[in-house]
């Protein structure tokens, strides 16, 4: 069995974005060579998520509205958390939408149902931040 890891760095300009990352995965699942196995991929930090769905705008900006609903950025002064960084609401966010996700290789392609693909979410943006993309098989 083949192993193959490579990092994605991602630095975004804006506080919360979700990015579609399918075609950096599918590039680092041509490198590998891999035909038959699985794609970790996996946000390396507690502010982002990796998750699978439609790359549809309505679909996202409606993330953005409900994950807001859900854990609000303000007031702040409502999280315990929030002494130095005011990042409580992205460590929830992150909690909500996932860490990573396993996608099966199938003769060398990533093995999605119809319209999915896979997304970087940001939820405390404006640093550097990393996703490992891990890929096992023959």
């Amino acid at each position: 069995m083949k192993s193959f890891t490579k990092e994605l760095w991602f630095n975004t300009s804006k506080m919360r974005e979700f990015i579609n990352i399918t075609p950096e995965v599918d590039a680092l699942l041509r490198e590998s060579g891999i035909q038959e196995g699985l794609c970790l991929v996996n946000a390396m930090h507690i502010t982002s998520s990796i998750f699978i769905n439609d790359d549809e705008s309505g679909l996202h900006h409606d993330f953005d509205v409900w994950l807001e609903k859900l854990a609000p950025h303000e007031p702040v002064s409502s999280y315990r958390h929030n002494k130095g960084e005011e990042n409580a609401d992205a460590h929830m966010k992150r909690q909500i939408m996932g860490r990573e996700v396993v996608v099966a290789v199938t003769g060398g392609q990533l093995h999605f149902g119809p319209w999915e693909q896979i997304f970087y979410g940001e939820f405390d943006g404006r640093r550097r931040k990393r996703i490992l993309v891990k890929i096992i098989g023959e």
